[in-house]
């Protein structure tokens, strides 16, 4: 069973991600933020096929927000960036492994590029009903392509338990803008101890999505340096999964 939504509006966020507000008439979307819904379209053949994408908001409304990738090999992102506000499409219910298991206890996020989709709505969650404190890592190529940065860091300064920080690769080599860059370089994986740092490893949840190798490198690095493994939730995104 598929929910009919209508595109209300677009809005370029990066140079390749858009974001989509897409609103249902008579539903209300409940679901667990981190959590998934999947878009259905047609392809070039004729053949319909889905894809997942992260709801971004909050639930408790008719309406959701997806930020979205373009891939130009990927037919559900191009199908999404060509949607125009109006533009009526079928989404499912939301659903997925993805959330916050428990708000109680502190929480490391640790994100590289489209894998801060799911985890930015959890750390909103987290900001507004965890007990505990929380800390965001989110790597990217540059300063350009932060998705939901200015959100993060809204969010970071009204909240006094969550932490933000942002890993570039390529500060300095693509714009004069990341030339000017000061904070931390290299990879989410290479500053797992300072990401630690002041938490109680026996108390931490720990969230990690990304592509697999961040991943799979960032959830060995936490067991090792003490993290039960039991409390590392991972979900790894290939740069194109979406579409594969």
């Amino acid at each position: 069973m598929t929910i009919t939504v209508t595109v209300a509006d677009v809005h370029r966020m990066t140079p390749d991600v858009k974001q989509f507000r897409l609103v249902a008439d008579d539903h209300t979307f409940e679901y667990e933020p981190g959590q998934h819904t999947m878009v259905h379209f047609e392809t070039d053949d004729g053949e319909e096929e889905a894809r997942p994408y992260t709801a971004a908001t909050l639930p408790g409304t008719n309406q959701i927000v997806l930020a979205i990738k373009r891939y130009d090999d990927g037919n559900a992102s191009v199908f999404m960036h060509d949607r125009e506000p109006g533009d009526e499409i079928e989404i499912e219910e939301i659903d997925g492994n993805l959330r916050v298991r428990d708000l109680d206890r502190d929480a490391l996020f640790l994100a590289t590029g489209t894998g801060i989709t799911p985890l930015y709505p959890m750390v909103k969650q987290y900001a507004r009903e965890g007990s505990g404190e929380a800390r965001l890592l989110f790597g990217e190529r540059d300063q350009e392509h932060l998705v939901f940065r200015e959100s993060l860091d809204q969010l970071r300064a009204e909240n006094a338990n969550l932490d933000v920080e942002y890993v570039l690769s390529d500060a300095g080599d693509e714009s004069d803008a990341d030339a000017a860059w000061t904070g931390r370089t290299g990879h989410v994986q290479d500053h797992l101890d300072d990401a630690l740092d002041g938490f109680d490893l026996d108390g931490t949840d720990c969230y990690v999505c990304g592509v697999p190798e961040m991943v799979v490198e960032t959830e060995e690095a936490l067991v090792d340096a003490g993290v039960d493994e039991e409390h590392v939730y991972t979900e790894g995104w290939e740069s194109d999964a979406a579409d594969e």
